[in-house]
């Protein structure tokens, strides 16, 4: 299998042809990241690829040797496919012919072999994969940033060589402190291919994967990660007509986060919120909706990351409309629909959509309900197909099996068009 450059002989040959030691290179490093110290020992590191630099290194890699962040990516890439493959799938003599190959097509000097020896030896060794457990870290606080407008199959699709290497990680040998942290990136991972999952309405393998991430989770015994499990998981049933089982997975995961002002917290307290006005309990909707709230203007900044682990404004105010919305409170629903539209951005495809169906159900409770299927109906035709199935296309079935006549037709004849 033929791939691009690996990051070593790349970073190698471009300091060589410009006749450079490894200190001069490295005072580049440091002007590429604004002054701060650069040990050359990591340059050295990264040559031999003894360690793969993290994602928090390649735009300075970038800088200071004259390439694109997607071209240093592309060749960490490549090294890493290498390693896995030339540990586990190639012949010695495969091996060799490989990084001949490699070498030859891009006009390298390489010495056949030698890395696969040096990592033979490193393995016998440690024995502990330690590299490994830093990219899975970088991993997956890469994946855990959302869609940004890809579909969500192509999202699971880059995910899955992490998800096999994270599974080959957990199978070996490590400290107690590596293993804790290890099976805490587990919890994550599996976190969020459950979100995907429960996005794409795969609510069976959603719920598999929420399993396997709150059993990673207890054991690294980070009760806030087990929180955010439960809270996430507690979603599945939320959002798929289920409340009451909502509402009990939200319960457990508010006891996981305690007082403290977390993500988890807020984001349990919300999810109980909407699962208990979807009962019809409105006065305890309510109590939950005044402690999100105090839980969300308590968060610090890290909590409020954009991400599907943390709980910034806009996800607040998605969450409000929903709660609002079931507890018939159009005119507070509304306020929040406006206000977590500000701040979505345009490629949260899925998110915007979701809101409109928020915003139609609003417009049939007040008792406009052509407005509210013309609505739905143009928002879903508008969706990409890879948008309209999973829980864009429940909200709208949902919103579509209240509307008798001209709306239950207009908005049926949209939901029909993929079928």
């Amino acid at each position: 299998m033929m791939s691009p450059q690996g990051i070593g002989t790349l970073l190698r040959e471009i300091r060589e042809r410009a006749g450079r030691t490894r200190q001069e290179q490295a005072l580049l490093m440091e002007e590429a990241q604004d002054g701060r110290f650069f040990d050359p020992d990591n340059l050295k590191r990264w040559e031999t690829e003894k360690r793969l630099p993290t994602p928090v290194w390649h735009e300075a890699i970038a800088r200071a040797y004259g390439l694109t962040v997607g071209d240093v990516r592309r060749a960490v890439i490549a090294a890493r496919q290498y390693r896995r493959q030339g540990k586990e799938e190639l012949s010695d003599v495969d091996r060799r012919r490989f990084m001949e190959t490699a070498a030859a097509a891009m006009g390298a000097t390489a010495l056949p072999g030698i890395a696969h020896a040096r990592e033979e030896i490193d393995v016998a060794l440690a024995g502990t994969g330690d590299g490994d457990l830093a990219y899975l870290e970088s991993a997956f606080e890469r994946h855990r940033g959302g869609y940004h407008g890809r579909a969500p199959e192509t999202v699971l699709a880059e995910m899955q060589p992490d998800l096999i290497l994270l599974r080959k990680a957990l199978g070996q040998p490590h400290t107690a402190r590596a293993r804790a942290e290890l099976v805490r990136t587990a919890a994550g991972m599996a976190g969020l291919v459950a979100i995907i999952q429960h996005d794409r309405d795969d609510q069976p393998d959603a719920i598999r994967w929420f399993t396997t991430a709150e059993k990673a989770a207890r054991e690294s015994g980070d009760r806030r990660v087990t929180a955010w499990v439960l809270a996430r998981h507690a979603m599945v049933p939320l959002n798929y007509g289920a409340p009451g089982a909502a509402a009990t997975l939200a319960a457990r995961a508010r006891r996981e986060a305690g007082r403290a002002p977390t993500a988890a917290a807020a984001l349990a307290a919300a999810v109980t919120a909407r699962a208990l006005a979807a009962l019809g309990d409105k006065a305890g909707a309510r109590a939950a909706v005044r402690d999100v709230r105090t839980v969300a203007e308590r968060l610090d900044d890290p909590e409020t990351a954009d991400s599907w682990i943390g709980y910034p404004l806009q996800k607040h105010f998605v969450h409000l409309s929903q709660a609002y919305t079931l507890l018939g409170d159009s005119s507070a629903a509304y306020a929040a629909q406006d206000d977590a539209r500000a701040l979505t951005s345009s490629h949260s495809v899925m998110t915007r959509a979701l809101l409109t169906m928020d915003t139609a159900a609003c417009l049939a409770a007040d008792g406009d309900p052509g407005a509210a299927a013309a609505m739905a109906a143009e928002s879903f035709a508008q969706l990409p197909p890879s948008y309209r199935s999973g829980l864009v296309r429940y909200r709208a079935t949902a919103l579509h099996r209240q509307f008798s006549g001209g709306p239950h037709g207009e908005l049926g004849q949209a939901l029909a068009m993929d079928k």
